[in-house]
């Protein structure tokens, strides 16, 4: 059976884009960044993501394209079935992943039917518990995830070309009209210019090994690496598009995106005194406190247009999201049509009712069932080897979904890239990547670019990742 392929490389680009811009860039990279005093950490960024990040998301794409398999049997069909393990990692990552992801994933839904209500009914301040009640209430957390999972599953389902790309191409453009009309907004606050100071000015006395740390981690998670999503989109690419353009496009748009958010919600933030100060004193929210607690107050207490403004920020919350949790689900799918030659239909429910067993336990654990949300994997006790593994490998985490999300951050999608760029860099032939980089062709790559490729993906990228894991070790948390 002839293999799915995208219909063009803009549907390519704006899938991968899509998988790539998610929950993180308009949380997490905000929050990130402001801990981390702006436009320095920035600048390290903007260095990590193109010297460490894009050459391996390029290694990955390879991987997929010449294979013309998911991430699983990629490795059978180049001739190196020793090397499935790497794509179960990816595949397990992406299946912990898209578990808890839709659980948050599914909270747009409910920012947004919020943020319509206040603007039709007028604004209400919350209660200080609001946000955990919310939380506790398993019903809600199920049923959200449920319509999220099951949109996902809808797009999926239809296939590449005429369920993916179409969706992407809907999504993206979208979410980038809904951001450009923030952005525009944002312009006119008074506090504008000092968000733009803050963010694109670098003040490198504040350079330090742990903020490169930081700012490497961040570089490495945002573009969906080591999770499968890249091989699988790319085993979907035509060979007479190019890898390298393609990965160029892709983290751009990613950047551009984060970027994007942190001018948003900083042009609020240093427009509002109180916030800033509460900030500043380190009384502000967590990552995910921010995007659902205090952006949405902010709209209506502090922006002139907030009633408009803020339905629109949770569509295009829920847009990042959907084009995440796609590509998550389509490795499990595409990994089913492969080796088991099981129809998309079969493979797409299988995938997406196995997966969101798991989603159940991810949305009860957030205080709806005492017992998933403190659970512990080594046990309660407070010294011992459970304790110390815990601590070690956990950092002491208790509940479903963060225990997911640390062991998928720190653990799964490290080693995956690590061995990612092992494969590519020294075992997988040097002719493979030369014809894939189209270097044998006239209208190619200049070999000095690929050059450069190789070195990063054999030097520079494993020697980063290896720092990553070695911190875990250490005490340090990117999830």
């Amino acid at each position: 059976m002839k293999r799915d392929q995208w219909g063009g490389n803009i549907g390519f680009v704006l899938a991968a884009a899509g998988s790539a811009i998610g929950l993180g860039n308009l949380w997490k990279f905000p929050y990130v960044a402001w801990e981390n005093k702006g436009g320095s950490f920035v600048f390290v960024y903007l260095l990590c993501i193109f010297l460490i990040g894009m050459p391996i998301m390029i290694s990955e794409i390879l991987i997929g394209r010449r294979a013309q398999a998911s991430s699983v049997p990629a490795f059978t069909r180049l001739g190196f079935k020793r090397w499935r393990f790497v794509g179960w990692l990816g595949v397990l990552a992406g299946l912990i992943i898209l578990s808890f992801y839709s659980v948050i994933a599914g909270w747009s839904i409910s920012s947004f039917i919020q943020c319509m209500s206040w603007s039709i009914n007028g604004y209400e301040t919350p209660g200080d518990t609001a946000f955990n009640q919310f939380l506790s209430n398993g019903p809600f957390q199920v049923g959200l995830s449920l319509i999220f999972s099951t949109l996902t599953a809808l797009i999926v389902v239809g296939g590449i070309a005429k369920g993916i790309e179409k969706a992407t191409k809907i999504l993206m453009p979208g979410l980038f009209i809904v951001m450009l009309i923030l952005v525009i907004r944002s312009v006119f606050l008074p506090g504008f210019g000092d968000a733009m100071t803050f963010l694109f000015k670098p003040d490198f006395r504040q350079f330090s090994p742990q903020f490169v740390l930081v700012a490497l981690g961040q570089a490495f998670f945002t573009l969906s690496l080591g999770m499968g999503c890249m091989i699988t989109y790319g085993s979907y690419m035509p060979r007479k598009n190019s890898i390298v353009n393609a990965a160029i496009s892709i983290v751009v748009l990613d950047t551009l995106i984060a970027l994007l958010a942190c001018v948003i919600m900083y042009s609020i933030v240093f427009s509002s005194p109180a916030l800033l100060s509460q900030l500043e004193a380190g009384g502000g929210k967590s990552s995910i406190g921010m995007l659902f607690v205090t952006i949405p107050n902010l709209f209506y207490t502090e922006l002139a247009g907030g009633a408009v403004l803020a339905p629109l920020f949770y569509v295009l919350v829920g847009f990042a999201a959907l084009s995440s949790t796609i590509s998550l689900l389509e490795v499990l799918v595409a990994l089913l049509v492969d080796r088991l030659n099981y129809t998309r239909l079969k493979s797409t429910i299988l995938a997406a009712g196995s997966t969101y067993v798991l989603t159940l336990f991810s949305a009860l654990s957030l205080g709806a069932v005492d017992f998933l949300s403190n659970w512990k994997v080594f046990g309660q006790a407070k010294d011992g080897i459970g304790f110390a593994l815990n601590k070690t490998l956990l950092a002491n985490k208790a509940g479903v979904l963060a225990l997911l999300d640390h062991v998928a951050a720190n653990w799964f999608l490290p080693m995956g890239g690590l061995f990612i760029t092992v494969f590519v860099g020294w075992i997988l032939p040097k002719s493979v990547s030369i014809e894939e980089f189209g270097l044998v062709k006239q209208n190619g790559q200049p070999k000095f670019v690929y050059n450069v490729w190789l070195f990063l993906v054999r030097f520079l990228a494993p020697l980063a990742i290896l720092w990553i894991i070695y911190s875990v070790f250490a005490g340090h948390d990117f999830s």
